[in-house]
């Protein structure tokens, strides 16, 4: 036999003795694409009817996909008797690179992660964090979440850090304390100031009657006695409630001759051992 006819005979019996493993790599790549098909079908069905956030939900599938994928290939792979164990090698490698080149931008994915499953706040809440996040959410990304400042400005907040922080919701409940500090002066009467704002409190049907507002003496400060206001509100009224009754409180009290001092200190000038003179100032 000549060397052609050889080479094409060991072709042939390669091919044939090959064929029991491309059946079974066909077979694995059909049943694997329907198994993938399914399980994605599935946790679709699973995360809407948990209500998962729509952003981390894709996010999600598709991370799910890509795995499930790559998993399917290396398997049809090794099926074809291909070796795969540089391959996996490689792929670990690449992974732990990207790893270490978006460690910040994968700590804003965990963090959106949380977000969108723990759900401290929901788009439209108002919040402040003690990191100096304030303002209202407009969007909740996988990296990003996106804030309306009160002075009009929009504010693009990490998710890492935003995640770790202590969160203020100030939208979550249906009610919220409004909380005035006022000092009046030493000779004012402080029952008579207490009727006198409790009054003002009582006349504003917008104020909550249960819990009922309290005005309490917190403080004896150096010129004038600090009197605690807590009232309570619905939170859609809370800002125009709180400013409107500040000023009432404010005309009701001078209207009954109740004084809000100004700090007031006294400076003692000493020549020698005798005091010479004293400067009472604001």
């Amino acid at each position: 036999m000549s060397k052609i006819e050889i080479t094409l005979n060991q072709l042939v019996d390669g091919l044939l003795g090959r064929i029991p493993s491309l059946i079974a790599a066909i077979i694995t790549l059909l049943v694997g694409l329907y198994l993938i098909k399914f399980l994605l079908r599935f946790l679709t069905n699973r995360f809407t009817k948990g209500r998962i956030d729509i952003s981390l939900s894709s996010f999600l599938l598709s991370v799910i996909k890509v795995i499930l994928y790559v998993l399917l290939i290396l398997t049809v792979a090794s099926t074809l008797g291909i070796q795969t164990t540089s391959f996996v090698a490689v792929l670990g490698a690449a992974g732990l690179a990207v790893g270490l080149a978006l460690q910040g931008s994968l700590s804003n994915f965990a963090g959106g992660v949380l977000i969108l499953l723990f759900k401290p706040f929901r788009v439209g809440h108002a919040i402040s964090t003690n990191n100096g996040v304030s303002g209202t959410v407009l969007k909740i990304d996988i990296l990003y979440t996106t804030l309306k400042a009160g002075n009009g400005t929009t504010l693009y907040a990490p998710n890492g850090p935003l995640a770790n922080a202590v969160i203020n919701n100030l939208t979550d409940n249906d009610t919220r304390m409004l909380e005035y500090v006022i000092g009046v002066s030493y000779d004012s009467d402080v029952n008579v100031a207490r009727n006198v704002i409790t009054k003002v409190l009582a006349a504003d049907p917008q104020i909550l009657k249960d819990p009922e507002p309290k005005v309490l003496v917190t403080a004896l400060a150096d010129s004038s006695i600090s009197l605690t206001i807590r009232a309570w509100a619905k939170n859609t009224e809370f800002w125009p409630v709180y400013h409107r009754n500040f000023q009432l409180i404010k005309e009701e009290l001078d209207k009954n001759s109740i004084g809000i001092p100004a700090p007031q200190r006294e400076v003692h000038v000493i020549t020698g051992t005798e005091t010479q003179t004293k400067f009472p100032t604001k």
